[in-house]
């Protein structure tokens, strides 16, 4: 397992009767591609939130390639482990498309952006200049510069038109399947639930239960 979740518990310290997670363990895997979904509320964004080290569990784990990850720390985890992916994108907006994915790491910014489809006449424009869609490419563009082997991503086709998200789903499960990153998306979309290995559904604070999808 590349990410490793054991015996998870949260709460928000102003809600403590309110328990988010309640001894939530699972294992994810490089080259696989996981769908989280469930009500708003239940919990998805803070599980991705604790799977990025953007926050603590109040007890339990979590583990990268062996190592709980807060042995070398959160600061570590965010910047090697794990690249993200958001709803909003957060580009720099003064910033070109190519500067924006020089960010993300050390990898070459060109082949990274052929690879997300992005024209080579955008490449030295501002990221501004480019629709949603073609922003969000950059995104996972500037995730993938970095050599890190989970890529996290919350609600990433929500800005999107249909035809525009079904690009994004087609990319990301290209990251898993043919780059062999473990893919990991929080969505309230069925249909991009529905293109994952797996569907893990959180409900009043358990994973429910896993799903192998026909694809």
């Amino acid at each position: 397992m590349i990410l490793d979740v054991r015996n998870v518990d949260y709460f928000y310290k102003s809600q403590k009767k309110k328990q988010i997670l309640k001894d939530v363990s699972i294992g994810f895997e490089e080259g696989r591609f996981y769908t989280i979904v469930g009500q708003s509320g239940a919990g998805k964004t803070t599980f991705l939130s604790l799977l990025a080290g953007l926050d603590t569990p109040v007890k339990g784990n979590i583990f990268y390639n062996g190592e709980d990850i807060q042995i070398k720390g959160l600061n570590f985890h965010r910047k090697h482990n794990v690249s993200l992916v958001f709803q909003n994108y957060n580009l720099i907006d003064y910033l070109t498309t190519e500067e924006n994915v020089k960010l993300g790491g050390n990898k070459n910014p060109e082949t990274l952006l052929r690879e997300v489809n992005i024209p080579c006449e955008d490449w030295k424009r501002n990221v501004l200049q480019l629709s949603g869609g073609q922003q969000q490419r950059v995104a996972i563009a500037r995730a993938l510069a970095s050599d890190a082997k989970v890529l996290l991503a919350d609600e990433p086709t929500g800005n999107l038109d249909e035809a525009t998200a079904n690009e994004i789903i087609a990319l990301l499960k290209l990251t898993a399947h043919e780059l062999g990153k473990c893919v990991i998306v929080v969505t309230h979309s069925k249909h991009l639930a529905e293109e994952a290995d797996e569907i893990i559904q959180i409900k009043d604070g358990d994973l429910m239960f896993h799903t192998e999808s026909e694809n």
